[in-house]
């Protein structure tokens, strides 16, 4: 009798599980289908987006440049970038939404949002723009970024800085030439305002890497040793991790960060000095995103002595702390 009562139980309970679940499933397949609905739309949304900018722009020059365009054009051109548009801020919208709906405050939501619809890679380079400008402000008032007191900081401009300089001479001149050549075949104001912001804002990125490198140098401190190239690239080791530095020079160096395997190279003028061998690896973002592993890692400082002789004696005072 109890054995019967207890089955009775259970199949009465099991039922009305089953009856929850089948109230649950369309709500749960409605709430999959809106986010891949939204995955599709944003990807169309990104698609429309890089395929109208170009063309905006291709219009604008030759706009400024003078040159006539049938009206019927400009009018389809306008109506395709305003669709683009309102489809980005639909999407955006949506998105928003669902970030406040999962429980995310307005800041969270905006930025959640921001970060799903610009890639990665753009939002890396636009921070690479904003890092460089504040570069330059800080060279101009002699500071540097991000040496706390107490730790030394490792230059590794010097190899590099003539080379820049000399390639922002040769931009500068161009500017200038290809100025004049416009001039003297009558181009349009327009048209040679156009070149004038591109090689001006060509020229004024050029500054601001150079002094990305000289204003964020390597730091070594008593808990990390932090790794950087200019505004690209950004590493910290903790200093734990660190089983031996050495001094070895290499002149053969293929790109600004590279990767083989687990071993990480971060060069100057295509030369490291410096080695360091860790314990366990690190995580590495390289400068458009990708995320690699190093055990290894090569990079270049203007006194590699003195990078030694920092990393020894930071280390002795943690020793005796």
């Amino acid at each position: 009798m109890a054995a019967a009562m207890v089955t009775s139980l259970d199949v009465a309970e099991t039922g009305h599980w089953l009856e929850e679940l089948s109230k649950e499933l369309p709500a749960a397949q409605a709430a999959v289908d809106h986010t891949e609905g939204v995955r599709v739309t944003q990807r169309i949304a990104r698609a429309a987006l890089f395929a109208v900018v170009p063309m905006e722009l291709v219009f604008a020059v030759l706009l400024v440049s003078g040159v006539s365009l049938p009206g019927p054009l400009i009018v389809a051109a306008e109506a395709s970038v305003s669709a683009v548009l309102i489809l980005e801020t639909a999407v955006a919208y949506r998105l928003y939404r669902a970030e406040r709906r999962g429980g995310a405050n307005r800041r969270a939501a905006s930025r959640a949002t921001y970060e799903r619809m610009v890639p990665e890679q753009v939002r890396r380079i636009m921070g690479f723009d904003l890092k460089g400008m504040i570069s330059l402000a800080l060279w101009v008032a002699r500071r540097r970024h991000g040496v706390p007191h107490g730790a030394t900081a490792v230059s590794y401009s010097r190899a590099q800085t003539s080379t820049m300089m000399l390639l922002l001479f040769a931009m500068v001149l161009e500017l200038v030439v290809v100025d004049v050549l416009l001039r003297a075949f009558g181009a349009p104001s327009g048209l040679r305002v156009v070149f004038l912001a591109v090689d001006g804002y060509t020229v004024l990125i050029v500054l601001a890497a150079i002094a990305a490198c000289v204003t964020r140098p390597h730091v070594v401190s008593a808990d990390e040793v932090r790794i950087r190239y200019g505004a690209f690239f950004d590493l910290r080791v903790p200093r734990e991790r660190i089983a031996e530095a050495n001094h070895v020079r290499n002149f053969n160096e293929n790109g600004m960060v590279m990767v083989e395997d687990d071993r990480l190279a971060v060069a100057v003028a295509s030369q490291t000095n410096l080695v360091l061998r860790l314990t366990e690896p690190v995580i590495a973002v390289r400068p458009l995103g990708r995320r690699v592993e190093a055990r290894t890692i090569r990079f270049f400082a203007d006194d590699p002595g003195a990078a030694i002789s920092a990393l020894r004696s930071h280390r002795e005072h943690v020793s005796e702390s």
